[in-house]
């Protein structure tokens, strides 16, 4: 291939949202990248936040932490999770990152005083995006994943930037449609129309796709594929039926079995190569094994609530996290759903039964004294207790009230005038943080951390062969909040049993904290996020032990 040859395929989406462009653009990527190409995929995003950091989760589903520190959409995650390739800022586009881009060249007189229009030049900025990040990254192949669905008036700028780069690039660009194929219980067929209305949408903006991915709850028939194709205006063989699946890791096998992958690299003049799923087999076979054991796993949130549904996509990653290890370790997770508000009073009669318990990452307020309560069960039970983030901060808080005696211990996120400021607000310097906005400090993004060398938690990492620098005992994980441990206490905690198991290379920040193992046989809290950088093929240790522990609990 010429150096800078590069290929763009873009993945739309129509009729409804959800249906699961994310997944079809991990899997379309995952399938060329294991035939040899260096592919990147791009999200783009209609909304006008530059990025995902300051949505609640209940709006738009987990952000999704990068190393770089980007706080992104949670199909960031599936595409880091599939191609096991970290992601960063090149990856995510959103129309507020844009239309902040184009003004503050305006306001610098970057356009030399012409009229600034929406038409050509935000279009214009989304290619200039797609083309420097292929360039950064040294793309072969771009797969740009468009937000929203077909005939938004929030995404046409995007659309424009499709048919753009079509016109320019000729068979350089490919179009893939992802649409929705109904089968009404009282009609107890697929329906073609939808996705036949969605295809003239596109065709309305100047756009033929060259493949439609019909999702449905059932395989599409031969009969329901001759009607999309001459409908709109395709080869039989380019309409992929992607039925409803147990596992979104099935995903890709399904399109690789239509040829979907050689299909793509036919239309764009690109040898086949050998195509390698030897690992993503042999971890389909560890999702599918039989003989599986249960464990059940307790996550106290708050995030859980979207008008009368449940939204389990607030904790995205953690349920991925805990999905991987507990295929590697053959075991079937049952996960019960807590709210820490609604259950505060009755935590102990609530937890009752359950194997292991995860307090992941919150803020504010609203739900605390629940989840203190849910730590202490942990810890007065010797339940197998995984504290992240907020579940670090709120397992010192605890341990300090109840084993201390610190009266009124807490964080100051809580409790501002606390006498007892366990957790504290970080200083707002660039040395430790990054500036969000006025007044706002966070720590985002990869941070390395020593491990004791006596902690269980050195002990999880060096059978994974996880470290960083094992010759320093060096780990790094993700980052994203803004209070931390108060260093005034780390002695008080530790001579009561609370080990300080890990600390940032200048020893400034706390990073993981455990109980010994006399006192509990697994306790540990991390102010990181490691469920963010588990992957099917490689699940992270740290949730590798917590279920093989809870696991010996049960027993």
């Amino acid at each position: 291939m010429q150096k800078n040859n590069v290929h763009y395929i873009f993945v739309s989406g129509g009729v409804l949202s959800g249906l699961g462009k994310g997944l079809t653009t991990s899997s379309i990527s995952l399938l060329l990248q294991q035939r040899g190409y260096k592919v990147v995929p791009i999200k783009s995003e209609n909304y006008l936040n530059i990025d995902s950091g300051t949505i609640n989760p209940i709006e738009h589903g987990d952000p999704f932490l990068c190393e770089d520190g980007l706080e992104a959409d949670i199909d960031l995650g599936n595409y880091e999770r599939f191609l096991n390739k970290e992601m960063n800022w090149g990856n995510f586009i959103t129309m507020g990152q844009i239309y902040k881009t184009i003004i503050d060249k305006e306001r610098n007189m970057g356009y030399e005083g012409k009229t600034v229009d929406p038409i050509p030049h935000v279009p214009e900025e989304i290619i200039r995006r797609i083309k420097e990040t292929a360039k950064k990254q040294d793309a072969e192949i771009v797969v740009i994943e468009l937000g929203g669905t077909a005939g938004e008036y929030q995404n046409i700028f995007y659309y424009e930037a499709a048919r753009m780069m079509k016109h320019r690039e000729g068979d350089n660009v490919l179009h893939v449609h992802v649409s929705y194929v109904p089968v009404p219980n009282h009609i107890g067929e697929p329906k073609t129309k939808p996705t036949q209305l969605s295809v003239q949408t596109l065709n309305s903006m100047g756009i033929q796709p060259d493949f439609i991915i019909a999702r449905s709850e059932v395989v599409l028939d031969e009969l329901r594929k001759e009607k999309l194709a001459n409908s709109c205006y395709l080869d039989k063989r380019d309409i992929i039926s992607n039925p409803n699946l147990d596992h979104i890791e099935d995903i890709p096998q399904e399109l690789h079995n239509q040829q979907l992958d050689t299909r793509i690299l036919d239309k764009l003049n690109l040898p086949h190569n050998t195509l390698d799923l030897t690992a993503w087999n042999k971890t389909l076979e560890d999702i599918k094994a039989q003989d599986k054991t249960e464990v059940t796993i307790a996550i106290v949130g708050k995030y859980f609530a979207t008008g009368d549904h449940v939204l389990k996509d607030s904790y995205y990653a953690l349920i991925e996290a805990i999905n991987h290890a507990s295929w590697k370790n053959h075991q079937k997770v049952n996960f019960k759903w807590v709210n820490s508000e609604t259950h505060e009073k009755e935590m102990n009669e609530t937890l009752k039964g359950v194997d292991g318990i995860i307090v992941p990452i919150g803020w504010g307020s609203r739900g605390v004294e629940g989840k203190i309560n849910a730590i202490q069960y942990a810890r007065e039970n010797k339940v197998p207790y995984l504290g992240l983030c907020y579940g670090m901060q709120l397992a010192a808080v605890e341990f300090a009230r109840n084993v201390l005696g610190l009266d009124g211990a807490n964080s100051t996120e809580v409790d501002p005038d606390t006498k007892h400021p366990i957790i504290h607000l970080i200083p707002q310097t660039d040395d430790y943080v990054k500036i969000k906005g006025e007044g706002v400090s966070m720590r985002l993004g990869g941070f390395d951390c020593v491990l004791d060398k006596d902690s269980q938690t050195y002990e999880i990492y060096k059978k994974h062969n996880a470290f960083k620098d094992a010759d320093k005992g060096i780990v790094s994980e993700r980052h994203r909040h803004r209070f931390e441990f108060n260093n005034d206490y780390r002695q008080a905690l530790s001579e009561k049993g609370m080990k300080i198991a890990g600390t940032s290379p200048d020893n400034f920040f706390v990073e993981f904290i455990e109980l010994q193992k006399e006192i509990h046989p697994f306790f540990i809290a991390t102010q990181a996020h490691p469920e963010y950088k588990s992957s099917p093929v490689k699940p992270h240790p740290i949730f590798l032990e917590f279920l093989k522990k809870a696991e010996e609990y049960k027993n």
